[in-house]
Parts: structure tokens; C-alpha cells; sequence
């Protein structure tokens, strides 16, 4: 009873940012994604076996103690429960990226837990099962079951049977799509997505606005790939990082993931299409300091370059898009 799967982070397009329900993990609205390729990887390999005592597991080889390590136990609890087994798991888990930066750490980690533990238990569930079980764990782990981009339902049903993600298009209906991402900062971050959402829900004013903006987002989002018109996507995709950081900053106390570096990107973004003639570039910012600047693969040194000589990003690196999760032969233990 023991399954390794890779999945990959997903980066959102439309942000999803908020809960109407904490326990089921139901967003406030819709959402739209880019899985990246498996430079943003997590693999994990989980096991089930009646001689332990306790679950167990090692988050980048530190273990996961206290509430990191109840989590996880309750999200095999998710998966324990269908498929009728009591059974403990050590899990162990790798990371290719700072976790806890704003790197959606946590989609695909959630992701590789859920295929894993759900493949190791011998659980027949389809994709969308799968979904809605990653989307227990994490919001937006629900996208990482799929490749290329990606939609999550935000549903109207209050048990969450119809909140789940869907793809848009594989990688391969827009290969020339591109991700340059500027690391700023490694540090974990001093507020996590849970409480920032908790936060800009119970006190954001702006943020009720924002979810009478956000249909219509998804709709012109959904259009711009299905066209491949980068010049309108970097454009909405901008004006939604915008949109959700503004309601951050709305929220009592004030709740700020950006510093004076991801300033001079956005600026510098800015300066990159004024030059160019058009909009070639457009950048995205998640819970963290760390950029995500869409592009295509034409412009995508130029972004490299502006980035690389940006004062305080600490380094570039230029993803494509992913093709999903997959399961892996090799086990972590």
C-alpha cells in the first residue's frame, strides 16, 4: 500500500481568494490557473501499514509536528474513510521550491498527497473526485490535477459536490505561453494565505466589489486563451493581481505580501511594454513577494533579463506550461 505521484504548482490567472466555507474549503468565487512545468515540483510518496501506531511525515526533511502534521492526518482521514481503512501513513514529501513564498507550495503539494495516498489505497475515483478531495486540503489544489490551464468551479452547492476544477486546454494549445518568475524573497511569509483570506473577507469593503468584477474577469480570461491573445490576458491578468492585493491592503490591519522589489517589477513591467509598443508582458503576484511575469516565448530573455537586473531578486527562472501530475515508479522511501 504504497504510491509516489509529482505534481506540479499552478499559478492563478483570475486569483481565488476568500472562502465561504472554511471547513470544505469553498471558494467565494471562480478561479482560473496555469499548472507549471516540473521545475515548480512536489513529489511525494505515501504508505499505509497496520504496524504503525501514528501517522508520520517529513515536509523537505523536517517532520511535520503539531498542527502541520493534524492537517495532513486529517486529509488522509478524507481518503482513509472511502475506501474503509484505519490504517496509519508515513508520508514524505520533497519540494523543489521554497515552501510558504508564494509559490503555491501547498496545490501541489495537496495534489501529489491526494493521488498518492488515493492510488496507495486502491480508491477508483475520476478526476474530478480527485478535485474536489485535493480542494479538502488546499483551495487550489484542486487545479494541480490537471495540466495546462485550468478552471475551478466555485459551485452553489453547500456540501461542494460541484466545486471542483475542470482544463480549459492542455500545454500543448498554447506552447508558446511562458512564466518568468523573479524570486524576491525565501523567507516564509508571517501571515499565511488561510488567515490573509479570513482577514479580507471579515473586513475588506473592496472585496464585495471584487466579486461583482470576477464573473466577468473569468469570462474575458477564458476567451484570451482560447485565442491565444497574450496582449488581453497579461492585461487582465495585471488588473486582477491588482484587484485582490488592493483588497489586502483594505483589510483591518492591512495585510501586505509585497515589498519595495515587487514595486520595481510591476514598474518595470510597465516600462518593458511602454518600449515595446504593446502589451507583451504582464505580471501576477500570489500570497508573497515573489513575481510571476506571463509572457511568450519571444519576449520571454527580454523579461529575463529586466528581472535578473532588478535590485533584490534573488534569482529568474522561465517556466513553460506543465502537463500534470504523474505517478512515479521511484518511492521517497
Amino acid at each position: 500500500m504504497k504510491s509516489t505521484f509529482l505534481a506540479t504548482a499552478n499559478i492563478a490567472l483570475v486569483k481565488y481568494w476568500g472562502k465561504r466555507d472554511e471547513r470544505l474549503n469553498l471558494p467565494t468565487n471562480g478561479s482560473i490557473s496555469a499548472t507549471m512545468d516540473e521545475q515548480l515540483k512536489t513529489v511525494t510518496t505515501v504508505a499505509f501499514s497496520e504496524k504503525l501506531k501514528e501517522d508520520e511525515a517529513w515536509l523537505d526533511g523536517k517532520k511535520a509536528e503539531g498542527k502541520e502534521l493534524q492537517r495532513i492526518s486529517e486529509h488522509l482521514d478524507l481518503l482513509r474513510h472511502p475506501a474503509k481503512v484505519s490504517w496509519k501513513a508515513k508520508v514524505v514529501s520533497e519540494n523543489a521550491f521554497p515552501a510558504a513564498a508564494g509559490f503555491a507550495s501547498s496545490a501541489s503539494g495537496y495534489a501529489a498527497l491526494t493521488l498518492a495516498a488515493a492510488k496507495a489505497l486502491g480508491l477508483k475515483l475520476d478526476t474530478a473526485q480527485l478535485s474536489m478531495m485535493a480542494r479538502r486540503g488546499s483551495g487550489s489544489a484542486c487545479r494541480s490535477l490537471y495540466g495546462g490551464f485550468v478552471e475551478w468551479q466555485r459551485g452553489e452547492k453547500h456540501d461542494g459536490s460541484d466545486s471542483f476544477a475542470l482544463q480549459l486546454a492542455p500545454a500543448s494549445h498554447w506552447k508558446e505561453f511562458r512564466n518568468v518568475i523573479a524570486t524576491v524573497k525565501k523567507e516564509r511569509k508571517k501571515v499565511s494565505s488561510r488567515q490573509g483570506m479570513q482577514r479580507t473577507v471579515r473586513t475588506s469593503r473592496l472585496f464585495l466589489k471584487r466579486l461583482d468584477e470576477v464573473p466577468k474577469t473569468l469570462q474575458e480570461v477564458k476567451e484570451t486563451i482560447r485565442e491565444k491573445d497574450g496582449a488581453k490576458l497579461f492585461a487582465a491578468v495585471m488588473r486582477d493581481s491588482n484587484n485582490m492585493h488592493a483588497c489586502m491592503l483594505d483589510s483591518r490591519p492591512p495585510i501586505i505580501y509585497l515589498n519595495d522589489t515587487s514595486r520595481t517589477v510591476m514598474e518595470s513591467v510597465e516600462a518593458l511594454n511602454d518600449a515595446a509598443g504593446e502589451i507583451a508582458a504582464g505580471y501576477s503576484f500570489d500570497a508573497g513577494p515573489n513575481a510571476h511575469v506571463f509572457t511568450e516565448e519571444r519576449h520571454a530573455e527580454a523579461v529575463r533579463k529586466m528581472l535578473a537586473e532588478i535590485e533584490g531578486v534573488e534569482g529568474v527562472q522561465v517556466c513553460r506550461l506543465g502537463e500534470g501530475p504523474r505517478e512515479l515508479k521511484k518511492h521517497l522511501f
